[in-house]
């Protein structure tokens, strides 16, 4: 049985990091949702730009698979850049793709969580003042049309960076959201805080950089395993991250590893031939 885990939000739960900063993450049991069917996850899981890049998701995966090393996890992708809180509401195209989504992975899997990052759109003291009235109205929402009436939702806060980039001037109010999405979790059943404390941006300052989303995603996944608020850093996090990266391939991940490879036009046919026998002992 698949643990499947709803993803919603916008930019920063999809992912803005730049893979080449951090080292891939590839585990044959950990599947992302594909035209309603699971496929083994890559980066970007949840491609709703075309700047899509690394995003939480897979480090939060990776290490619910260390806990759970016979089962398998999947990922269903809905969050979307550049979002409003009123963007998901209820009845909306959002609100209604995630459902849709959700429920084509209940067929084959057990929803075991709710992925949620959102609030740079909502960043003014009149938007943070609703956040909570409008998100319980989604959450509870989601939760009854999906029947996961106690499923864990773990949200994360935003960055200290936001007001110090080059769209500085509309995010000076990104205090009021985390305050707002703290007092959620703190006055909501079976919701939990992630702090984004000590977590740093790209260029842009307004999305997470892939270090810093491979972090967040362990800190989520801290939340979710012991059912608490996070509040400062997770105190093994690089370590975390250390047994994530140097996890040994297994021989069907290398096989197809490969096989992309050969499907890219990265290696020539014969190429490919070799190195497949060799993987296959022969």
């Amino acid at each position: 049985m698949i643990h499947s885990f709803l993803m919603i939000g916008q930019s920063n739960m999809a992912g803005r990091g730049y893979a080449s900063e951090v080292p891939s993450i590839y585990n044959e049991h950990i599947k992302m949702q594909r035209n309603g069917l699971w496929q083994i996850m890559s980066e970007p899981i949840n491609f709703d730009r075309p700047s899509a890049g690394v995003g939480l998701a897979a480090s939060f995966a990776a290490s619910w698979r260390l806990d759970n090393q016979q089962k398998e996890i999947g990922l269903i992708p809905c969050a979307d850049g550049g979002t409003s809180l009123d963007d998901w509401a209820v009845g909306g195209a959002l609100f209604e793709n995630a459902v849709s989504q959700a429920k084509l992975a209940q067929r084959t899997s057990q929803l075991s969580g709710i992925l949620w990052h959102q609030g740079e759109n909502d960043c003014s003291p009149e938007k943070a003042e609703q956040y909570g009235e409008k998100f319980a109205v989604i959450i509870e929402t989601l939760r009854h049309e999906l029947d996961v009436p106690e499923i864990p939702l773990i949200i994360g806060g935003l960055g200290d960076f936001l007001p110090n980039g080059i769209f500085g001037q509309y995010f000076t109010s990104y205090l009021l959201i985390n305050q707002a999405l703290e007092d959620f979790a703190n006055t909501h059943a079976n919701c939990y805080f992630v702090t984004a404390k000590g977590l740093t941006a790209n260029a842009d300052s307004i999305h997470f950089n892939a270090l810093s989303q491979r972090l967040f995603g362990v800190r989520y996944y801290g939340a979710f395993r012991d059912l608490k608020h996070v509040i400062g850093p997770y105190y093994d996090e690089e370590s975390i991250l250390a047994t994530i990266y140097n996890r040994p391939y297994t021989k069907t991940e290398k096989i197809k590893l490969l096989e992309h490879q050969f499907a890219v036009g990265n290696i020539e046919p014969q190429d490919f031939l070799s190195k497949l026998a060799i993987l296959n002992g022969n």
